[in-house]
């Protein structure tokens, strides 16, 4: 498998560079970007074509539900799992209603998101996590 890029799009600066921390211990899994609004994950999708889209779901200017929609109405939409604070069943339903591929709570980030990466791109990445 090459790797897999990723784009993480969140409004917490903090939250991002611990995320981009986190995917670079991740062997073949490489950041290739970061947005603080759901309208720069739409334009950085467009100019980076990542393979995987790390949506954050409450954000200004544009919210991950509607920049999930946009970006997957685009033919060769990436895969988008939406990120959250809150493990709410109106939020996971909103998600799967604009085309999300996954739903992962913030708090339970380092310990899905592997698991959520295995099942999206196969073959799947090997459980040796630290490179």
């Amino acid at each position: 498998m090459s790797d897999v890029r990723v784009l993480l799009i969140d409004d917490n600066p903090k939250f991002l560079t611990a995320a981009a921390h986190f995917l670079a211990t991740i062997p073949r899994v490489e950041v290739v970007g970061c947005g603080l609004s759901g309208r720069e994950g739409v334009e950085q999708a467009g100019r980076l074509q990542p393979d995987l889209i790390l949506m954050d779901v409450a954000m200004p200017e544009m919210n991950g539900l509607e920049a999930t929609r946009r970006i997957k109405a685009q033919p060769g939409a990436p895969y988008i799992v939406i990120l959250t604070m809150h493990d709410d069943p109106e939020y996971r339903a909103a998600a799967e209603l604009v085309g999300a591929d996954g739903f992962i709570t913030k708090s339970e980030f380092g310990i899905q998101l592997l698991p959520v990466i295995q099942t999206l791109f196969n073959p799947p990445i090997p459980s040796g996590l630290v490179k």
